[in-house]
């Protein structure tokens, strides 16, 4: 799978994909990155990318011209390119998106940056458009980078131990169950002791009740499906 960056600032990016679980999925192959800057396709002498918005308002747009050219650019290389734009406008990205990105080719994440871009570049390139949460940033390399973390740990071979996909958080339309990891005891607390007894199926009867509780806690209007 490839991830194409188009970015102001791919040094906000890049940094994360050259250590960990990613950096060696980069080296395996499994993963591949690369970044365009609108600012190499800008027309403008002065290599400006943005302006004021039409009808007023505070801030400044990412205007079409070089993102346009850059996206054209793009999808006359790889037609199939899927692009996605993280917005504060958007549906909220999950768990199940995540695992279906994970089956394209190449996916080009969209930074915005100022108060955004201007909409017809979201109208005529789009596949998707994602929120990551309910909060602004000042730009759209962070939500880029959380897609394409998620994403990646779905695609096959990146994780060295694909049967903790299973159970993890939003499987299950669930939140994962505690876990715990030696010793059993530290500062008087203690791990759950049917966890210590070897029973598995005993303990995946508490695990799926734990997760229950957990998420009626932390979601309590999220019902299973």
């Amino acid at each position: 799978m490839k991830f194409t960056f188009v970015t102001l600032f791919p040094n906000l990016i890049e940094p994360y994909l050259k250590d960990s679980i990613l950096n060696r999925a980069v080296e395996s192959k499994f993963i591949e990155y690369e970044f365009y800057n609108p600012r190499d396709f800008t027309t403008n002498r002065h290599k400006k990318v943005d302006d004021a918005m039409i009808g007023g308002g505070a801030g400044m747009l990412l205007f079409c011209q070089p993102l346009f050219d850059c996206l054209d650019e793009i999808k006359r290389k790889d037609k199939d390119a899927y692009i996605i734009f993280p917005l504060a406008a958007a549906k909220p990205f999950r768990q199940n998106d995540a695992k279906r990105l994970a089956l394209k080719k190449n996916i080009v994440m969209v930074s915005g940056r100022y108060e955004g871009i201007d909409e017809r570049v979201i109208e005529k390139y789009a596949s998707e458009v994602f929120s990551i949460g309910e909060y602004i940033l000042t730009g759209g390399e962070l939500p880029s980078l959380v897609m394409a973390d998620a994403i990646s740990r779905n695609v096959k071979g990146v994780l060295g131990n694909e049967a903790s996909l299973e159970v993890e958080s939003y499987e299950n339309n669930l939140l994962e169950a505690p876990s715990f990891a030696k010793p059993e005891i530290y500062e008087n607390l203690f791990v759950v002791k049917e966890y210590l007894k070897g029973n598995h199926s005993k303990i995946c009867d508490l695990k799926f009740q734990m997760s229950i509780c957990k998420t009626k806690y932390y979601r309590p209007n999220k019902e299973k499906k």
